[in-house]
């Protein structure tokens, strides 16, 4: 597992600037993006891919020549602390780099349930954040105007996955539906129920789990009773390592899983190994070279440089950081000025292409991206399913624990 520690970086909750003159202080020529990521706690390993975005994102950008603004040159620096994990100490770091630290623009922590706090602080103090790391809908359903994701929204998560159900042969007959319950996954079933209804799929499992549950049992008995085809889990990487380990253990063997996260990680894989393999996701990215930008070139340049700097692939939340600190770029020199609401307006008129995707937000603040149905194969994760057509057999159905 990845940790702080690979970077050198406290436990504490220590923040630290990274800039081209090493300094903590802005000076007059930089423009200074503040942060509170899970860089320790429970959630740190998929924390660390938002500072590792932001900070390959900010030292590309600089070497590419920094920002203008109204004619004159600014570098990027970055003042980011590590919140631990923990949501009540993210508001206060999130409130100290506004109120105390004043730096000029917010990037976001990982996790839904962390945006929608932090973001409450960004609308406060009246500073643009832009997020890539929490996807639920009730992030956006305030009417806030300084908070902008760049994720598609957590209702629509399952959207291509169902889609792809009607078009397997044999088409799943009976699916449950499992979510944890923080700010995402509720937002996930919340969407899901109505599409699954519309596609005549019977739900015969609807059932909630406390966050961070390290026990699946009693749920898997009941997917193994109900006879259930297919199983949709929205949760964290670390549960879904759980239900999968404990799914192998006690032999529940439906037609197919598919997870809300983790397929698309490296991680996750090497921590399953050959257990991994059959499992469904999703991701909103891939490193296509077709996607590209002003920085990086594109996509597949993108993940070559990620990867020579970090020793890990990047998955679609790398793609999203990165994405974050370049809507900020350019809104920044759309407005031709520092000055927080002129740079707020033009991130809201943002379009433009990034090596993550387009980029145009709805007037909640949110981004759309169609997902791609991927499913763990020989190792690796394979796109099978864009939303209408299969863009490769998919492995399914999904052979028996005891056979594998």
């Amino acid at each position: 597992m990845h940790t702080a520690l690979r970077h050198g970086l406290p436990l504490a909750a220590l923040a630290l600037a990274l800039s081209l003159g090493g300094t903590a202080q802005a000076a007059d020529n930089q423009i200074v993006l503040g942060a509170s990521v899970q860089l320790t706690g429970p959630i740190a390993n998929t924390g660390r891919y938002y500072r590792d975005a932001y900070e390959l994102a900010i030292n590309q950008i600089n070497r590419k020549g920094g920002v203008t603004v109204g004619g004159k040159k600014y570098t990027l620096a970055l003042k980011i602390y590590d919140n631990q994990s923990d949501v009540n100490l993210s508001v206060r770091q999130y409130t100290q780099l506004v109120s105390q630290d004043k730096v000029n623009f917010l990037l976001g922590p990982f996790a839904s349930n962390f945006a929608l706090a932090d973001s409450a602080v960004s609308e406060k103090y009246q500073t643009p954040m832009v997020q890539g790391g929490g996807a639920s809908d009730q992030i956006f359903s305030r009417g806030f105007k300084y908070v902008f994701g760049t994720l598609a929204p957590a209702s629509d998560y399952f959207g291509s996955t169902i889609k792809m159900f009607k078009q397997l042969k044999p088409e799943p007959a009976k699916v449950a539906l499992l979510y944890a319950d923080d700010s995402f996954d509720v937002s996930v079933a919340k969407g899901t129920r109505p599409m699954l209804k519309g596609a005549n799929l019977n739900t015969v499992l609807d059932e909630r789990y406390s966050s961070n549950t390290s026990d699946f049992n009693t749920l898997l008995s009941q997917i193994k009773s109900k006879q259930a085809d297919a199983v949709l889990v929205a949760g964290h990487e670390t549960e879904i390592l759980n239900f999968i380990r404990q799914a192998k253990s006690l032999n529940v063997s439906p037609k197919l899983y598919s997870f809300t996260v983790g397929v698309p990680s490296e991680d996750f894989r090497k921590a399953l190994g050959k257990d991994a393999e059959y499992a469904f996701g999703m991701t909103a990215w891939l490193p296509n070279a077709a996607l590209k930008d002003d920085w990086f070139g594109d996509a597949a340049q993108f993940a070559k440089a990620w990867g020579a700097q970090y020793r890990y692939e990047p998955d679609y939340h790398a793609a999203s950081g990165v994405a974050d600190v370049e809507a900020i770029v350019k809104a920044i020199e759309k407005a031709g000025t520092l000055e927080p609401k002129a740079v707020r307006n033009a991130l809201a008129a943002s379009d433009f292409n990034s090596l993550y995707g387009h980029i145009k937000f709805a007037d909640n603040g949110q981004i759309h991206l169609d997902q791609t149905v991927i499913q763990v194969q020989n190792d690796k994760p394979a796109a099978v399913f864009d939303g209408s057509k299969f863009l490769q057999e998919p492995k399914y159905p999904m052979p028996d624990w005891s056979k594998r």
